[in-house]
Order: structure tokens, then sequence, then C-alpha cells
């Protein structure tokens, strides 16, 4: 029996494929027409766009990262690929081909999507090869010096060299406490102390910590589609598989569109060369997606903010309501005697109080909705209207909650126009014997919950998963009525058509 060399027939081993070069050309030339067939085959299987997303992230990119694991395989190439890759997701997704890869990839973005980045994969995956034959138990392997080449851009081995750098530094800074919590709360495990598996795996996440931070120094140069970097009250959105399989395509489309301002207004259509100017359809000033969602005068007068801000108020006041009815509800709380032993400290024990909402059981929810809401006059004499009032004539307690639909960038300025506004209404209560809080809150047009709502669900006692079913249906809200106005930004408004 004759046994071919490796000229007359190339040899497979363990996934790589060894022929009389030597080289890798022919077997990276054989994985980019695999990926297009991949793709294209997957493109025209007639499946919804969000599933043949699922089938890139969970079927086309794990065999993908095996031939980019064996082979040297130079950076830039994987870059090739990923760009082909972007490309199908957006046209899957329906998004415009001016979007950026960072807002499928990103981690930190405001709006995160359930999609991993090839090259952040491949970087960590050649970080975990360059570990493994590092610090390998076996001497002979550890000592041999194997190179993990990577082409001329990026190396492996300055990558994780840079990772344990960043990691020392950051364990002689400390952890920096934020907000209320004190020295110690969050503790963070030591690179000197982490060893085998642990210790690869914090040099792994400080190399993705690596790629997402020159993301971010991307983002912040792009002045339309890194605005979000400047949205500094609003909290962070994670759009799970999911949410996305529940969702309806066009509203994925446009939440991702207009965050990172890709909708075909009047300006973008301008700027694109799509059209002769850049003009409001309703009152023609410079139709930018921030006039059209938050500022223009004519979309004011015709009651269409006013429209979308009652959308968002009467879901916030179902949730306030189910908190009401739950409260009373709940059994009040036992106070226990806890015993400590000679010498021993008091534990402290989480307190299990339910909220504001938990205090009293004759709460009273006044909205205005369908009718001007008026302020009880036995409390304080005022022309002044908030969306919400809470009161309990028991407890003599009384809160004010004022809802504002602002433009992300503008959460802020908002919080501190209506705090102003109501503080005098708040003081006067107080000084006729009422406890009385005012708490301005703002959810974004665009679907995005300040911290000031966070803050006042948590006050009032709304926590757990209700607290996450309050705040995922306060921002379908909203972001569903963002649409609905913008479907109808050059049609006249009348009742009907809402």
């Amino acid at each position: 029996m004759l046994i071919p060399s490796v000229g007359e027939k190339p040899v497979k081993s363990l996934g790589k494929i060894y022929d009389c070069t030597l080289k890798d050309t022919a077997a990276l030339q054989a994985t980019s027409e695999e990926l297009g067939t991949w793709l294209t085959a997957v493109d025209k299987s007639g499946l919804p766009g969000k599933f043949k997303a699922w089938i890139y992230q969970h079927g086309i990119l794990p065999r993908l990262l095996w031939p980019l694991l064996v082979y040297d395989v130079p950076l830039t190439t994987v870059e090739c690929f990923e760009r082909k890759v972007s490309c199908f997701l957006r046209k899957w997704l329906g998004l415009p081909r001016s979007l950026s890869s960072i807002a499928l990839y990103g981690r930190n973005n405001k709006l995160k999507l359930p999609f991993s980045s090839l090259t952040e994969e491949f970087m960590v995956t050649r970080a975990r090869e360059v570990l493994l034959y590092r610090d390998s138990s076996d001497v002979k392997v550890s000592s041999a010096g194997i190179e993990v080449r990577t082409g001329r851009k990026w190396k492996a081995h300055e990558a994780v060299n840079q990772a344990e750098f960043r990691l020392q530094h950051s364990e002689l800074v400390g952890t920096v406490a934020s907000g209320r919590s004190g020295l110690g709360s969050n503790p963070r495990p030591h690179l000197i102390k982490a060893q085998g598996k642990e210790r690869r795996q914090l040099i792994q996440e400080e190399v993705r910590a690596g790629v997402e931070e020159a993301r971010c120094t991307r983002t912040v140069g792009m002045r339309q589609q890194g605005a979000w970097t400047r949205w500094e009250e609003a909290a962070d959105r994670k759009i799970s598989w999911t949410e996305l399989w529940r969702s309806e395509p066009h509203r994925i489309k446009f939440l991702i569109q207009s965050v990172y301002d890709v909708l075909p207004s009047p300006s973008n259509l301008l700027r694109w060369g799509l059209a002769e100017n850049p003009l409001c359809p309703l009152c023609q000033s410079a139709g930018s997606l921030e006039h059209i969602l938050s500022c223009c005068p004519r979309a004011l007068g015709d009651g269409r903010y006013r429209w979308r801000h009652d959308q968002v108020l009467r879901v916030i006041a179902e949730v306030i309501s189910t908190g009401i009815s739950t409260s009373k509800h709940q059994q009040p709380t036992r106070q226990s005697i806890a015993f400590v032993r000679a010498g021993e400290k008091p534990q402290q024990c989480r307190s299990q109080a339910g909220g504001l909402l938990a205090t009293a059981r004759d709460w009273q929810l006044k909205v205005d909705l369908g009718r001007q809401l008026k302020f009880p006059e036995n409390i304080a004499v005022t022309t002044l209207r908030p969306d919400m009032v809470l009161v309990s004539e028991t407890t003599k307690q009384v809160v004010l909650l004022e809802l504002t639909v602002p433009w992300e960038d503008r959460m802020e300025e908002a919080f501190e126009r209506k705090r102003a506004k109501f503080e005098e209404l708040a003081g006067e209560c107080r000084s006729r014997g009422w406890r009385a809080r005012c708490n301005p809150i703002e959810v974004g047009c665009r679907g995005f919950v300040g911290q000031s709502l966070i803050r006042a669900l948590r006050i009032l006692g709304v926590k757990g998963q209700h607290n996450r079913r309050a705040i995922k249906n306060i921002t379908d809200a909203a972001a569903k009525a963002s649409r609905w106005l913008w479907i109808k930004r050059g049609d006249p408004w009348t009742t009907k058509a809402t």
C-alpha cells in the first residue's frame, strides 16, 4: 500500500490541513469562501431576519472560531470577515449601511444588542492560547517559546502583557467606591492570588475591556452616532434574545435607528444626498430627529407630545396602582428581638420594609388623565397640577410625581426644572404638617428611563420582578408612542389618528 506524500494529498490533523507549501494561505481562502457560503445560505433561507441573526450568533460564529485558532490568521483578515458579517446583520435587521459596527457589538452601549464581535472573540481566543502555552504545567511546553502569530497590527503576547499590567495597576489603586456603597463593598479577585483557570479568566476579561475601551474612544469622536455617550441620567437598556424574538421587527428597527440617529429624517436625507432641503414637514424648521420627536412647536401645539406623555403616564399610574393594591394585602412585618451573645457584635439584618407604600393602607392615587387634576385643598391651595398625587390621610403623607418625556440628552435639565417648579408646593405642604415628597421622573422619548424613575419606584417599594416588568412596560410605551409620532410626522394630527 502506497502512502501518499503531503505534496500529493494534503493531511488533516485536529481540523488543520497541511499541504506541500506548509502555509495557511489556501486554508484562509477556503475559510473565507465557507463563511460567504454560510451567510448566503442563511440569507436565502426565507427565515425572519432575527432568526437569521440568531443562526449567525449560535451557529456560524462558533464554527468560524476554530479555523481562526488553528491557523496563523492576521487581525486584518479577521476584520475583513467581521465587515462581511456586519453587512448581513444590518440587512437582516433592516438597518442602514451607515450604522457603525460599534452599535452592533458594543458591550457598554446604552442599547446593548445580543451579538458578539468576531474580532473581539478572536483576540480573546488568541490571548487564551498564549496563556495556555506560557503557563502550562508541562515544563517542555512552557519553555518551548511557542509564538502565537497574529500579524503586525495586533500581537497576542503584547495584549496579554498589557492586560496583566492593567490588572496590577488596578490592584494598586484598589476598588473605587461608587454611590453610597462603603469601602470593600465590591471586592474583586486579585491577579497575584489567582491561579490556573481563574487567572486566565481575569486576563481574558481585561483583554475584552481593552477592546471595549478602544470602541468607546472611537464612539466619543462620533458626533451623531456617539451622542448616547452624553446620556448621563439615562439607564442602560439590554435587548435579550427573548425580547428580540417577541418584539416586532419594525419596533426593534426603529429603536436602533433612533438611538444612533440614522432614521431618514429631513436632515439625514439631505446629508445622504437624497433630499434637497432639511425642513420639517410641519413647521419648516431644520428637521432633525431631535426636532421631530421633541422640539417641533407645531407638534407641541397639536398635542402630539402631550399624547405621548399621557401614554407613558398611564402605564406608570397602573404600576403604582398595582403597588398600592399589593401593599394593602401584605401583612405588616413584626418586630422581633435579636439576642446577642456576650462579647459578640450584633449582625445587621437587611430591612424587610416594602417601601413608602407599605407605611399606610389608605393611599389614594390621583392622576392628571381624562380630566384635570385638582390638588387637594385640605393639603394646600395651589393652581399647579402635578401629573400624579399620592395621599395618605392617616399618616399625613403626600407624594408629588411629575413626568417628563424629554430628549435623552436633556434629562438632567428636565429634572431640575420640574423640581424647582414644585418645590415651593412641597414646602407649603410641609408647613401645614404634611410629610411631602417631590419626585420629578423622566422617561426618554426613545424608551430609556431616567435614574429618577428608578429611584422613585425604589422609594415607593416597587422592587424585584415587579420593578423589572414595570420598567419594561414603561420603556415600551415610550418607544411605541414615539414611533407613532415618527410615522405621522407629516400627517395632520387628530384624535382619530391615535
